[in-house]
């Protein structure tokens, strides 16, 4: 009846308003209908409202944090004290209201630690909770450095479209980003959970899934214990007559299977300082070692070890005759003053980056991984700092301008071939004014003539020259021009200038160009003022850089949370720690704050951050460009402790398998070394459970406001 009567009331002259009013009615209530029931089916994620269900772990394999959605029943836990400075704190407001917030506490696994270490118990100091607010003293600093980063997360820095997989953009890894993580090669897990995308490609689900279970086998590969994947041949049989790639070259899918341990055993390496005398030798083993000892007074074996008379060097008249003589051919090359960084191509000798060690000179040797010794790996096992790299076609992983001295001792390279781009690049990451040292023993009268007409047409000056009678050797240094105007007077313009559009900081997967790159002139850019001397270079902030409270504030944040928390209450033995890597450094913060500490950073900076390297280098640190997609240029076992600051977070829309990033930290970390990882709760959830199933042994965890940090120790076992 109703119908009918408004049916009749819509033929009268106004019955166009009641149509018209039923329509946006009905309209409306269909619009209100479809949002309620649409709700629930759609939404893709949800935000965690407090930590009231975060449990607290039990000595078996339990998880560390747990998900809303998977409560388990626990035993009454232990009381233990917690370091609220180790996270920082987070003040965001979710959905327009403050989140709740429950401290977490957490307890030790019980078990043996040879170190003294009684699990269980109190693992921070009373006096450190006085100091609880300077370790949150920068908590803004950390948001905004994350804040900062997304901005220029999923830009790739540089690519030469060489390659398979490596040369991928970052659209192409986005686009490729696996629907599960069921395990490749040796390595086998379970994953049912589709990864969701955006239409933009990113991932909108868990970076690893809660549910994965994961079974692991050791890698069957020609190199066996001394597996780097981006550099070996990983084929187990055939005639390839080579085990290295002569560029960089990374499977098609991740590795996922772990390295076994030497076939001689394993043991704790000797700690630091001894180690710069004697280390293990079953822990460096290879077949060519042994043959290459015989031949050279450096090294000898003695029983177990591998030792390093002092003084003793490939240089007749030993090492410290050869610094000296180097001094009085140059005199403004002062060691450990204005001579900070220094690059050591191809790892020949140890004892040249360890005597300068003591001259407080910060020396990275350069590993060219070939066929000939593994050299690069006994230095690692020393505790000085090393990178393995091929070196042929494309550019080295540092910036330009940052090398106060480059030395090349007996390394067997052809610099005036192929138009001589191996020096060109060189001269790339040569720090204006700087030194290239240069000793060969039999020089070839052609080689001297093309080596000659090469540094002439790229302007470097003959500083000294001289055959030392003692040593044997020949040596030269050549210094770097510190201005463009003597480009401009070259007679052949040969090599040319590079053009403006050439990048010179590009260097990850970046072919090496046959150009000279000009000088930078002004303040704005680094490199063009040779920076403070050592020490006070580490305190000192660079004029072009552009915001200086930044590097100050981040500074003063790492100084708090290493001196009152990392240094006193994770339990680490810091007297058995030695080659530290910052697998996300930012400004080398953390590098600084450990100055005083008998130990050296590998600070990495990804490829898709902002470029902090230089800053870096400026401070006279050290550190690489790395894409974490991939395998890190270095031996299995060769850091002690590795950090790890948001690194996963910041990882989840570029990798194919971020399980991977886990695998490659298990094969560079030595058995008994340190992880400290510090991300978002949901992923520090799974991932815990991932390092349990690798059997390390996880030493403390807490989380506070979504923010959370796990310290894990890694163990002898293998699969």
């Amino acid at each position: 009846m109703a119908i009918a009567r408004l049916v009749r009331q819509a033929k009268r002259p106004y019955g166009l308003w009641v149509k018209m009013t039923a329509v946006t009615i009905l309209g409306i209530c269909f619009i209100f209908v479809w949002g309620v029931f649409s709700n629930s089916s759609t939404s893709v994620t949800t935000q965690r409202e407090s930590f009231e269900d975060i449990a607290e772990p039990v000595p078996s394999s339990s998880s560390v944090i747990q998900s809303q959605s998977q409560k388990k029943s626990i035993s009454k836990p232990e009381k233990h004290e917690v370091v609220p400075h180790l996270i920082e704190k987070n003040e965001k407001r979710i959905n327009g209201s403050s989140s709740s917030v429950t401290h977490h506490k957490k307890v030790l696994p019980k078990g043996k630690d040879k170190k003294g270490v009684a699990h269980g118990k109190k693992r921070v100091h009373e006096d450190n909770k006085v100091n609880q607010d300077k370790g949150l003293a920068n908590t803004d600093l950390h948001e905004k450095k994350e804040e900062g980063e997304e901005e220029v997360e999923g830009e790739e820095e540089v690519s030469d479209g060489e390659g398979d997989v490596e040369d991928m953009d970052d659209g192409d890894l986005a686009e490729s980003v696996d629907q599960d993580v069921e395990m490749l090669g040796d390595g086998e897990s379970v994953e049912e959970e589709e990864t969701k995308k955006t239409s933009k490609g990113k991932m909108k689900g868990p970076l690893f899934d809660p549910n994965a279970k994961y079974k692991w086998k050791l890698c069957n590969t020609r190199s066996k214990h001394n597996y780097i994947p981006c550099v070996d041949i990983e084929v187990g049989g055939g005639k390839v007559a080579s085990y290295r790639h002569r560029e960089r070259s990374c499977p098609r899918t991740p590795f996922m299977c772990l390295v076994p341990l030497p076939h001689e055993g394993y043991k704790s390496p000797v700690p630091w300082p001894e180690s710069k005398l004697k280390i293990l030798y079953k822990n460096v083993a290879h077949p060519k070692l042994a043959s290459y000892i015989k031949g050279h007074s450096w090294l000898m074996e003695s029983g177990e070890y591998l030792t390093f008379p002092q003084n003793q060097s490939e240089f007749k008249g030993g090492i410290l005759h050869y610094l000296e003589s180097i001094e009085e051919m140059v005199p403004d090359i002062e060691w450990g003053k204005n001579i900070r960084v220094v690059l050591d191509i191809g790892c020949t000798d140890s004892s040249f980056g360890a005597t300068l060690l003591d001259k407080e000179v910060l020396t990275l040797s350069l590993g060219l991984k070939d066929d000939l010794v593994d050299i690069a790996q006994v230095v690692l096992e020393r505790g000085f700092p090393t990178v393995v790299s091929p070196f042929g076609r494309r550019r080295l992983p540092f910036p330009s301008q940052v090398f106060d001295a480059i030395h090349c001792a007996g390394c067997s390279i052809p610099w005036h071939s192929n138009g001589g781009k191996l020096l060109l690049e060189m001269n790339r990451i040569l720090r204006p004014g700087g030194y290239f040292i240069m000793s060969t023993k039999h020089d070839g009268i052609e080689e001297e003539e093309a080596m000659t007409s090469l540094t002439a047409s790229i302007c470097w000056n003959v500083l000294a020259h001289k055959s030392d009678d003692v040593g044997e050797v020949g040596v030269k240094i050549y210094q770097k021009p510190e201005g463009n105007d003597i480009y401009e007077l070259r007679r052949k313009k040969i090599p040319p200038i590079c053009k403006e559009n050439e990048k010179p900081d590009a260097a990850w997967y970046v072919p090496i160009k046959t150009c000279l790159h000009t000088i930078p002139i002004g303040i704005e850019q680094h490199g063009a003022e040779w920076p403070e001397e050592w020490p006070k270079r580490l305190e000192s902030y660079p004029d072009w850089m552009n915001n200086k409270e930044k590097l100050v504030a981040d500074t003063e944040h790492w100084n708090s949370i290493v001196n009152y928390s990392y240094l006193n209450g994770m339990g680490i033995n810091w007297t058995s720690i030695r080659n530290v890597m910052d697998m996300k450094a930012i400004y080398g913060g953390l590098a600084a704050a450990l100055s005083q500490q008998k130990v050296w950073v590998m600070n990495v900076v990804a490829v898709h951050a902002p470029d902090t390297l230089p800053i870096i280098f400026e401070r006279g640190l050290v550190g690489v460009y790395h894409d974490w997609c991939e395998s890190f240029g270095t031996y299995p076992r060769t850091y002690d402790l590795l950090h790890a600051d948001h690194l996963f977070s910041r990882l989840k829309n570029r990798c194919n398998k971020p399980v991977s990033i886990v695998v490659e930290m298990d094969r560079i970390l030595r058995p008994g070394g340190w992880t400290i990882i510090r991300d978002k709760v949901e992923i520090l959830n799974p991932l815990e459970e991932i390092l349990r199933s690798l059997q390390w042994e996880i030493r403390m965890t807490f989380a506070k406001d979504r923010e959370g940090i796990i310290c894990a120790q890694k163990t002898m076992w293998r699969p």
